[in-house]
C-alpha cells in the first residue's frame, strides 16, 4: 500500500491523503473516507519517508530529572495530551537528578532526532545556559524561569510566603523549614525566600536561619526533621519544600512521640497523593503541574507550526489546600 492506492480506494486525491497523515486541513467527509480505508488495510505511513520528505521527525524530546515523582508525572501527562492531539511522539530522557546528564541529553537531541525539546529544568549552570543558547531546535523550559528563553514556571515565592503567613494566623510562632538545594532556583531558592521574607515581616528575623536542606525523598525528610529540631530546639511548625519531605518529617515526629498537628503543625508543597495518604492530611500548595505541561507543548507547537519567534515567559498561580480542599486562591 502507498498514498496513491489509499487515495484510489477512498475516492480522494493524493494530496488529501497526504494532508490526512500530516494533520492538515481536509473536510470531515474526506477524513472519514480515508480513515475507513486505513482501518481496513492496516496501512501505516513510513516514518523514515516522512522525515526525509518534510525534514521533520514528528518527535519531541522531553528531559526530566526523575520518573518517581507525582508532580513530574503530571507534567508529562500534560505534554502528552497536546502531542497526541498534534500527531507527535515523545522521546523521554531521565537524568536521575544529574545536571551533567541534562547537558548530555541537550547535546544528543539534535534536529536529526527531534523537532523540539521540553526541558523540566533543575539548575542552570554556565554550561546549561550555553547549551540552551546553541540548541538547534526550539526548546521550552518548564518549572524554572530563565531570561531570554521560552519558559513556563510557578509562583513558588508567593506560595511559600502565603503558606508561612497561614502558620502565624493559626498561632504558630516558632517555625522551621526543610528545603531543597539552593541551586534549584524554584523549589530550593524561591520557596526558601518566601519563608524567610514572611517570618521577617512578622518580626521574627531569627527564624530565617531555622532551615536545613534535604533531598527529594521521604527518608531525607525523616532525617532532616531530626536535624532541624536539634538545630533549632522546640518548634511548633515545620514547613517543607515538598510533600515528600513533609511526609518524612511527620513520620519522624510521630516516632518521637510528638503530636502532629497538636504540638507541631507540618506543611508540604505540591498537593500530591502523598499529602493525602498520611494519617492526617497535610497542609500543602497546589501547583498546576499538568497545565504547565500542556502550555509548554502548545507553545512548542506554535513555534513549529506557526513560526512563532517571540520569547514567552508564563508564570502560573497556586492555591493552598488542606484535606484536599482549597483554602485560598491567587491568579
Amino acid at each position: 500500500m502507498n498514498i496513491a492506492e489509499i487515495a484510489k480506494r477512498a475516492g480522494v486525491s493524493n494530496a488529501a491523503v497526504s494532508r490526512y497523515f500530516n494533520n492538515g486541513y481536509i473536510s470531515e467527509e474526506k477524513r472519514e473516507k480515508i480513515r475507513k480505508v486505513v482501518e481496513e488495510t492496516g496501512y501505516r505511513p513510513s516514518v523514515q519517508a516522512q522525515t526525509l520528505r518534510t525534514k521533520k521527525t514528528k518527535m519531541i524530546g522531553m528531559i526530566v530529572p526523575k520518573v518517581a515523582s507525582a508532580s513530574l508525572g503530571r507534567v508529562v501527562e500534560g505534554v502528552l495530551s497536546i502531542l497526541n492531539e498534534n500527531g507527535y511522539r515523545m522521546l523521554l530522557a531521565v537524568t536521575q537528578n544529574d545536571p551533567e546528564k541534562e547537558l548530555e541529553y541537550l547535546d544528543a537531541l539534535d534536529d536529526k532526532q527531534v523537532d523540539g525539546v521540553i526541558l523540566v529544568a533543575t539548575v542552570f549552570t554556565a554550561e546549561h545556559k550555553r547549551a540552551l543558547k546553541n540548541m538547534p531546535v526550539p526548546t521550552i523550559i518548564v518549572g524554572q524561569q530563565l531570561a531570554g528563553h521560552c519558559c513556563i514556571y510557578h509562583d513558588d515565592y508567593h506560595a511559600s510566603y502565603e503558606l508561612t503567613k497561614l502558620f502565624f494566623d493559626r498561632g504558630r510562632e516558632k517555625l522551621g523549614y526543610i528545603g531543597a538545594i539552593l541551586q534549584d532556583k524554584a523549589v530550593g531558592s524561591e520557596r526558601l525566600r518566601g519563608f524567610q521574607d514572611a517570618v521577617r515581616e512578622m518580626g521574627r528575623e531569627e527564624l530565617a536561619a531555622y532551615y536545613v536542606t534535604a533531598a527529594f525523598t521521604i527518608g531525607s525528610g525523616f532525617e532532616k526533621a531530626g536535624e532541624l529540631l536539634e538545630k533549632c530546639g522546640d518548634l511548633d511548625g515545620i514547613l517543607c519544600a515538598t510533600d515528600t519531605m513533609a511526609a518524612g518529617a511527620v513520620k519522624y515526629l510521630r516516632q518521637q512521640g510528638i503530636e502532629v498537628p497538636g504540638q507541631i503543625l507540618v506543611a508540604g508543597q505540591g498537593d500530591s497523593d502523598m499529602a493525602k495518604v498520611v494519617e492526617l492530611p497535610l497542609l500543602s500548595v497546589h501547583y498546576s503541574y499538568e497545565k504547565s505541561g500542556e502550555m509548554a507543548a502548545r507553545m512548542l507547537m506554535e513555534i513549529l507550526h506557526q513560526g512563532m519567534t517571540d520569547v514567552k515567559e508564563m508564570k502560573l498561580g497556586y492555591y493552598l489546600v488542606e484535606d484536599g480542599r482549597p483554602l485560598s486562591n491567587r491568579p
